[in-house]
């Protein structure tokens, strides 16, 4: 191994890295201010390997595959099997254990697919970080960090490897997930005195799995992968256990409650049919065991879990990724979105528009990020060499910016940036007004930064400058003004008056009328320029320059999501950090208010009311404007304390409080921030408000399709049972209509795809014409078992009686079909005419299930080809059971005449018709009614 990897892999000097000056840094590590070359980062990345801690093994897969053998209802079935083959009845034993090795597979590979599925989800969304190559900023895998890389930190970041600090501003860091203390950390790039070290101390050392929460820095990477010191306790965030959502646990006690109620029943059953149907113990104990296979839902649970990684794919599909399956169920009962305005509701491709000094206003022409229009006064250009208070201005926008351009444009023709839209726009506008930034930034270079402030609503950079210090402030123009003791006119500083504020506020409030951003600059110079300046020492000494208007217009699909969310009964409700005309501004033209009065309340204003007003405010039309993190978490608290379900977007650090305290946190996946995206619940891959209702759809969809497959499955129970009913209430005299083995081959066989094909049902038309659900409310609950149960499973049941007594009527036995052996050709056939009418019975119980409110014809016929695969799948395998010699032995089935059929299919149509005009009786009942508020203000 080459010397220079030695040491970077742990030598004397990489030990003593905290106690190193800067140059000695770069000596040790092999780096470079201007960060490593390609080929010595490809050629390092082969020696180190990928930076990423290896995976601790996870449950092995067979026990994996045990477990679903091995959980109640599995047990019982085993248990049945083996009394099977103790009463001499081995077929049957082979039946029921078919059953459980079937269910187990089945419910293994779905659950194996899930993760594959999230696993999936998860690559889609790599790590990056940004590094410098060869004296460039670039994006990079984090797994392709090596020891020597330079690190470039901002705030909002996560830090990808262990490294040294070089240059630090005003940089803290939140290393909570080493210490567990969750105050940040400030960071210096000076050396420590020499001394023992203690990781969680050392002040210029940043460590991986740690996030910046304000100011900025560059550090050289001297460890990665499981050589971190996150690496080390790799074990403990590895071995948590995984998550099983709300919906899951509950499907799992209701699966165990039915499966007790179902033994309880066999149990009961078993006694009549021994002591009322004067029944031998063995054929009681097979129509006991009927009745517990007739109630246990063996599909349901890999159902369950399928439905839900289809509905995490669909979102996927719509720029949703969800990070956790509990939120899917979450994001179904939304009552309210607490929203960003830049970038959510709007394009956040920022162009600015005007320049404002006193007296004059500029227009800037074309758009985006691209370096093409010009700056016109009167209809002339105008360029910064001519003009000296537009030069201080864009040099100010321009130096006090940690945004980037590219310098080319990508294939596509568009330019991309690297860091804030916002401040990518000062940049365009600079290069518009022929300003050379690059030459302005050697002659002054940064000494230090007083990061944006959220409550202050300002930034600062400080450049040495001939000997002095040169203050650049930029930020929200009242709180720029405010601080402002000149104003900048024609070259020359004159005092700064109450009625020059009061014109500078007029301006910036008459630009944000028409949805504008507006940014004020200003600037001094200081004599002591060794000494870093506080936001105190900067109230007097800067002179005020101008103005910039930045449009950043709405996204056009916004007014459309925003009308989507008022009809579902879903209150938005808009919180962001830019100016209260334009705020108001914006919600209007996308529809978010009204045109009646409508509050618009800033941070301070919200701080000065009592959590009573503000709870009465929040019942009404508002918008926080100003916001700061405390405010945008009171409101998601209040509220939450109104029995709101809170969906709350966010990019920034500041926002992590309110994402995490949120029921459904929704990060930004283009503009967010890492902190953003570790604290939220499902991120949007393209920073889109229409993609959060997209999502919220998709929840209602998911949860919806849950409830119809489990209707679809509780409805076939119904004709399943009613035989043995029917056959010990009689005394035996009317003859077992179905089978065990039949009653197996609806479960496992003929019910799965159909109710597969429920799981991956669309959306329905009117889905977000209805309130939100609660969440209290359970999947099973007494209206679906009376629909399954009580009116399609009556039917099902009248239905299947009725073939079995057709076959006999058919054949001369219309009223001496009571008292015949269950034995023998025509019984055999008779129990065929019952089992394929449950299943032709099923296709229109599975058509009505696809909605419970709408009719067929609006839902449509087309909409879910799986559904006329699982019509086809259970026709071909009814079909088989009957027709195959070697299958209607097993299952004690013998072929009906191919007429029958007309009889079996009449009945698929008749069950339609029937739910139809439920749903319409229904439909016109509910039409006099006032919709379920199934949330306050819902």
């Amino acid at each position: 191994m080459p010397d220079a990897f030695r040491r970077i892999d742990g030598g004397d000097a990489v030990r003593s890295l905290p106690f190193l000056t800067v140059p000695e840094v770069y000596a040790a590590l092999r780096g470079s201010p201007l960060g490593l070359t390609n080929a010595e980062a490809a050629s390092r990345l082969r020696v180190h390997g990928p930076n990423a801690l290896r995976k601790t093994p996870g449950r092995p897969l067979l026990f994996r595959l045990g477990a679903t053998f091995t959980h109640l209802m599995a047990l019982l079935l085993w248990a049945g099997g083996a009394i099977a083959f103790f009463a001499g009845m081995p077929q049957l034993g082979v039946a029921v254990w078919l059953v459980n090795v079937i269910n187990g597979f089945f419910s293994f590979w779905q659950e194996f697919k899930a993760e594959k599925a999230l696993a999936a989800l998860r690559r889609m969304l790599p790590v990056q970080a940004l590094v410098l190559r060869e004296g460039r900023e670039v994006l990079c895998p984090a797994e392709e960090l090596v020891p020597g890389d330079m690190l470039v930190l901002a705030e909002g970041g996560r830090v990808c490897a262990d490294a040294r600090l070089v240059e630090a501003a005003d940089l803290r860091v939140d290393q909570s997930t080493l210490t567990g203390e969750s105050h940040p950390v400030r960071k210096q790039a000076e050396p420590q005195a020499p001394g023992k070290r203690v990781p969680a101390k050392e002040h210029n050392i940043v460590y991986t799995g740690t996030s910046v929460t304000s100011g900025n820095g560059r550090a050289v990477v001297f460890a990665t992968g499981m050589k971190t010191e996150f690496g080390r306790i790799a074990h403990l965030t590895q071995s948590l256990g995984k998550e099983q959502s709300p919906l899951q646990k509950e499907i799992a006690v209701v699966t165990r409650g039915i499966s007790l109620v179902a033994v309880g029943a066999g149990l009961l059953f078993y006694l009549l049919a021994l002591f009322l149907a004067h029944m031998g113990p063995a054929e009681s104990f097979i129509f006991a065991l009927g009745m517990i296979v007739a109630f246990v839902p063996e599909g349901l649970l890999p159902t369950v879990t399928l439905a839900l990684a289809m509905g995490i794919q669909r979102m996927a599909g719509r720029n949703a990724m969800v990070k956790r399956l509990s939120a899917v169920e979450t994001l179904g009962c939304t009552t309210v979105i607490c929203t960003d305005k830049t970038g959510t509701l709007t394009k956040n491709e920022m162009s600015v528009k005007e320049v404002w000094f006193p007296g004059r206003t500029l227009r800037v022409t074309g758009t985006g990020y691209a370096p093409a229009g010009e700056i016109l006064e009167d209809g002339a250009p105008v360029s910064a060499g001519s003009d000296a208070d537009l030069a201080d201005l864009l040099v100010t926008f321009g130096l006090c910016n940690n945004a980037r351009l590219s310098p080319a444009p990508d294939a596509a023709g568009r330019y991309s940036i690297l860091g804030d839209p916002m401040e990518a726009s000062l940049l365009v506008l600079a290069g518009k007004a022929g300003v050379d930034l690059e030459s302005e930034d050697r002659a002054a270079p940064r000494m230090y930064e007083l990061p944006f402030d959220p409550h202050l609503r300002r930034m600062c950079v400080c450049r040495a400058f001939q000997g002095s210090m040169l203050l650049l402030v930029k930020g929200a123009p009242a709180e720029v003004a405010g601080i402002c003791t000149g104003l900048r006119r024609n070259g020359q500083d004159s005092p700064m008056t109450d009625a020059a504020r009061r014109d500078i506020e007029a301006a910036a409030t008459e630009m944000a009328r028409r949805g504008l951003r507006v940014l004020a600059a200003a600037r001094g110079v200081r004599a002591d320029a060794g000494r870093k300046p506080t936001w105190k020492s900067l109230e007097s000494g800067l002179a005020f320059l101008g103005l910039a208007a930045i449009s950043d217009p709405p996204r056009p699909e916004v007014p459309a999501a925003i009308a989507t969310c008022r009809r579902a009964g879903i209150k938005t409700v808009m919180i962001t950090g830019d100016y209260g005309p334009t705020a108001e501004s914006i919600a209007r033209e996308i529809g978010l208010v009204g045109h009646g009065p409508v509050s618009v309340l800033t941070g301070d204003e919200v701080d000065a009311e009592s959590d009573a007003a503000l709870a009465k405010i929040l019942r009404g039309e508002v918008i926080f404007a100003r916001a700061t993190p405390e405010c945008k978490l009171r409101v998601v608290r209040l509220l939450q304390g109104q029995g709101h379900v809170v969906a709350v977007t966010g990019d920034g650090v500041n926002d992590a409080p309110a994402l995490k305290k949120a029921d459904i946190g929704v990060a930004m996946g283009l503009s967010g921030t890492d902190v953003a995206k570790e604290a939220a619940d499902m991120i949007l891959a393209d920073d889109n408000f229409a993609s959060i209702v997209n999502a919220i759809e998709e929840g209602r969809a998911v949860y919806a399709n849950i409830k119809k497959f489990t209707g679809y499955i509780f409805t076939s129970n119904m004709p399943e049972a009613i035989p043995f009913v029917l056959h010990a209430m009689s005394g035996g005299r009317i003859p077992l209509a179905l089978t065990v083995m039949q009653i197996l081959a609806v479960d496992l066989g003929t019910d799965i795809v159909p109710a597969l094909a429920l799981g991956v049902e669309p959306p329905e038309p009117d889905i977000m014409d209805r309130p939100p659900r609660d969440l209290k409310e359970h999947v099973i609950t007494w209206r679906l078992l009376a629909k399954s149960y009580l009116f399609l499973g009556l039917f099902q049941s009248c239905a299947a009686m009725a073939a079995f007594y057709f076959q006999f009527w058919t054949n001369g036995h219309a009223w001496q079909w009571l008292d015949l052996p269950a034995s023998g050709t025509l019984y055999q056939t008779a129990t065929a005419m019952t089992l394929a009418c449950i299943v032709t019975t099923q296709i229109g119980n599975l058509l009505t299930q696809r909605s419970d409110r709408l009719s067929i014809l609006r839902v449509g016929f087309g909409a879910n080809r799986m559904v006329w695969i699982g019509v086809a799948t259970e026709l071909v395998l009814v079909w088989l059971i009957i027709y195959l010699p070697g299958l209607r032995t097993v299952f004690g089935v013998s072929p009906f005449p191919p007429a029958n059929w007309l009889f079996l299919f009449a009945w698929a149509p008749l069950l339609l018709v029937a739910d139809e005009a439920r749903k319409a009786l229904a439909r016109g009942w509910g039409r006099g009614r006032p919709l379920p508020d199934a949330r306050p203000g819902g």
